[in-house]
């Protein structure tokens, strides 16, 4: 667990699962998987299996501990609706969530399938926030089966966004986090893609988040756009659960 993220939209991350399998285009250079490996090499116990789908019931109960209100991002280096994962864990990492309520917890899949088969048997708490990842307008289908669930907040990453998404249809989609694909043989964002996107964010009322142009050297690239930073988020409710986090934003 991490209790101070470097992800620009999240302020910290639990992962009660960790490893995953390709499932679409924008898997092709997993940051999660590059970690992973990197990880078992250095001899780190929780990544012993690399990037194979493992269960830690052990750091399930972690939420619980922390006393400050945190934004976590759950499964960085997983997808919670991974085939691989029972249904019955994915039970208890909402169970947990439930419990804590100071805490607003960020889920994120690409198994948008399994996502609609199973939410109805979930408790949806009101902070948890359930988003679908879209890469290109292939996978557009997913915002679909994201409207389905009974998230209360439902939100899409466009990252690493692959090519121009026109035309989504935003109702009932509460936040839109955009970013360009970073590290090894990064593939190019084009501007006119991102302007569009938060073009349509404007014109539906969803909060537009840009998190990053991306590439071989993302820190270099920035997350300037338009000679500003974007940082909208749907409303926390947090009125200082987050200081770490709303001070790295401003």
């Amino acid at each position: 667990m991490s209790t101070n993220s470097l992800i620009e939209w999240t302020g910290s991350t639990w992962n009660p699962v960790t490893g995953c399998d390709k499932v679409s285009a924008g898997c092709q250079h997993c940051y999660a998987e590059r970690m992973a490996r990197r990880l078992k090499g250095m001899g780190v116990t929780k990544y012993r299996n690399g990037f194979n789908v493992t269960l830690h019931p052990d750091v399930l109960e972690g939420p619980l501990k922390w006393k400050r209100p945190h934004l976590v991002f759950v499964n960085s280096m997983s997808d919670l609706f991974h085939p691989e994962v029972p249904f019955e864990f994915i039970e208890r990492i909402f169970d947990v969530m439930n419990r804590a309520p100071r805490h607003i917890f960020q889920i994120l899949t690409k198994r948008s399938k399994r996502l609609t088969r199973v939410h109805h048997r979930l408790n949806w708490s009101e902070n948890i926030w359930m988003g679908v990842t879209v890469e290109n307008r292939h996978y557009t289908y997913r915002i679909d089966d994201l409207r389905r669930t009974n998230a209360k907040i439902k939100f899409l990453s466009l990252e690493p966004l692959l090519g121009p998404i026109p035309d989504m249809n935003l109702s009932m989609i509460d936040w839109v986090v955009v970013g360009g694909e970073s590290g090894p043989g990064a593939r190019p964002m084009k501007e006119e893609w991102v302007l569009d996107i938060q073009k349509q964010c404007k014109e539906q009322g969803t909060a537009f988040f840009f998190k990053q142009w991306g590439g071989v050297n993302k820190k270099k690239a920035g997350r300037l756009l338009s000679g500003r930073t974007w940082n909208e988020m749907p409303p926390l409710d947090l009125p200082t659960r987050q200081l770490d986090f709303t001070q790295r934003l401003a």
